[in-house]
């Protein structure tokens, strides 16, 4: 293994018959970073978690978690690391306190030996210790998942989707878990489709259509953005996205909620554009430049790989 890393991904390629889930997947993951994998669904986030997890056999290619082969030694791999699916996979009909002793029983640990590392999450549903996982909020139900990934003191940690379909309240809190966790020297594997959660990783890899359209820290993705960008207004977006398309200046332009943002071609003059709007029947529109976002920096990724 190359010393300080945690994962090594070589030309890593998952077909599902004539479906190609991932194409030659090539990035590694530092010891002790907190590493995001950012895409909408269907990206292909999920089959690399299950592969590097040992779940699922790659078509083509290898990887290297924690110094082990994800093939000839998967046994290994699922000692050391830690796994939290996206889909709340504990047993419904045992109590909170029942499932945690279970993960700690399988992993030949129990809960007062690790508790130091799970006190900050567990301490939070602990009250709770005799409902049943299957009456949980959405949110205890995330922390209790957590804690027994956690239980048995994994070198590597790693969560699909673990924010999805919760509240906003309880994703900020789960980020703030994992802050902790990092700060332990835990390596985090996260996959994530929300933009603005890449922004808490120290590096990245957006993904789209199973092929990485770049690896990078949040602050270079950004960085890398080549375009003025702005933000357009106007009381009908839908007209305002079918007149700016038509625009033989417009570079892209995507919706943004009640705005859009947009890019023109070298030499541009955003006045010309605006006098264009009004023309158009956009009177009150408002024309705005803006930093892009990472969202910005993968659209116009997605742009270029089409």
């Amino acid at each position: 293994m190359q010393s300080g890393k945690s994962i090594i991904i070589e030309n890593i390629s998952k077909h599902y018959g004539s479906v190609k889930a991932l194409e030659n997947i090539n990035f590694s993951v530092d010891n002790g970073e907190m590493f995001g994998l950012i895409g909408p669904d269907g990206a292909g986030k999920t089959s690399l978690i299950r592969i590097l997890t040992s779940l699922l056999l790659p078509t083509s290619g290898n990887a290297i978690v924690n110094g082990y082969d994800i093939v000839k030694d998967y046994k290994k791999i699922r000692k050391t690391i830690g796994y939290m699916p996206g889909k709340f996979s504990l047993y419904y009909d045992l109590t909170v306190e029942e499932n945690l002793n279970f993960f700690a029983t399988v992993f030949g640990t129990t809960i007062k030996e690790n508790y130091d590392l799970i006190k900050d999450i567990y301490s939070q549903i602990e009250p709770f210790k005799d409902r049943q996982a299957g009456k949980l909020s959405g949110g205890m139900k995330q922390k209790l998942a957590l804690s027994c990934a956690m239980i048995h003191k994994p070198d590597v940690l790693f969560l699909d989707e673990p924010t999805t379909g919760v509240d906003a309240v309880s994703r900020k809190e789960f980020w703030l878990m994992l802050k902790k966790i990092k700060n332990k020297g835990i390596t985090i594997f996260v996959s994530t489709p929300y933009m603005d959660e890449a922004e808490l990783c120290d590096r990245v890899a957006l993904i789209q259509d199973g092929t990485i359209l770049t690896v990078d820290t949040p602050v270079n993705v950004v960085k890398s953005f080549d375009n003025p960008l702005y933000s357009i207004y106007s009381d009908n977006i839908y007209y305002l996205l079918k007149d700016l398309r038509a625009l033989s200046a417009t570079k892209s332009v995507f919706a943004f909620g009640q705005s859009v943002h947009i890019t023109f071609n070298n030499g541009t003059n955003i006045e010309d554009v605006n006098k264009y709007l009004k023309d158009t029947g956009h009177s009150n529109s408002n024309t705005k430049i803006i930093t892009p976002c990472i969202e910005d920096c993968f659209m116009q990724l997605m742009s270029v790989k089409s």
